[in-house]
């Protein structure tokens, strides 16, 4: 009965308030939330730290993904990489605004979302775009798999940064907001590291790997270096469903196996 009386309550606010009404915006935010996907986890598979390296990275996580799908419905984001970094460097030097830089980065996480679903269609593993997502359900029920570009569709309506013309939210973010809106049931990102450290491992021998760590902490430790894209951590901090992110290395063998079933292979990032 509750439930019942505060959605009329939500109705009479939505006919008589504005939009950006705070008593609405509180109300709309009491509404029950119901998890669209909750059987499915994300993998983002990066985009620098796996796909650039070509073969010898890729192939053994495609072959890894292709055993997974069999007991786990999965939906395989992809990173922009290398690639990105170089024409977002060309784009920023020609002047060109943030909306444009989001464009031409997305068209790489594109490319990696194609290469990828090249590899695995012999596998029955489809490439999704946005406008194909309304067909995922389908797509899982008849191979347990999905490839989709990490890349938020925000085009032109991206978020400016506070500093700088390089979009905020790429391909972390992207992949994570779709774990979030679909209510899955995890979010695993697969890099080339073994999760988060104090300090870049490639390029300094004293850091450390935090096995785990809350998203309050981890904002007021101010790290240099992040394995994930900040803005994912203040998109965790409004979580519903998604409230704990695991970063996982990619290249050990079977550690994707483990994450799915549980596991805790690499650093664990919560909300709490």
């Amino acid at each position: 009965m509750t439930d019942v009386m505060s959605m009329a309550s939500l109705e009479s606010l939505l006919m008589s308030r504005s939009l950006s009404d705070a008593e609405l915006g509180q109300a709309s935010g009491m509404a029950p939330d119901y998890a669209i996907l909750p059987d499915v986890s994300v993998i983002k598979v990066g985009g620098q730290s796996l796909i650039d390296r070509g073969r010898s990275a890729v192939y053994p996580v495609v072959e890894e993904l292709v055993s997974v799908k069999r007991n786990h419905q999965i939906l395989i984001g992809t990173g922009a990489g290398t690639r990105a970094r170089h024409v977002y460097a060309l784009a920023a030097e020609l002047g060109l605004p943030t909306g444009v830089l989001t464009d031409v980065g997305a068209a790489v996480a594109d490319q990696n979302a194609e290469m990828l679903g090249y590899l695995m269609a012999r596998h029955g593993v489809p490439v999704v775009g946005g406008s194909a997502f309304g067909a995922i359900p389908l797509y899982l029920a008849e191979c347990g798999a999905a490839i989709f570009s990490g890349m938020p569709p925000y085009d032109m309506w991206q978020h400016v940064p506070h500093e700088g013309v390089i979009p905020p939210y790429r391909t972390d973010a992207g992949c994570y907001l779709v774990a979030e809106v679909y209510g899955c049931a995890q979010m695993i990102f697969v890099k080339d590291e073994d999760g988060l450290y104090t300090a870049n491992p490639k390029t300094d021998s004293n850091a450390k790997l935090i096995p785990q760590i809350t998203v309050e902490e981890l904002i007021a430790a101010d790290l240099p270096d992040l394995i994930i894209e900040r803005p994912v951590l203040e998109l965790m901090r409004r979580a519903r469903h998604v409230k704990s992110v695991q970063v996982i290395n990619g290249l050990r063998p079977g550690l994707i196996r483990r994450a799915l079933a549980g596991e805790h292979v690499g650093t664990i990032i919560s909300a709490a």
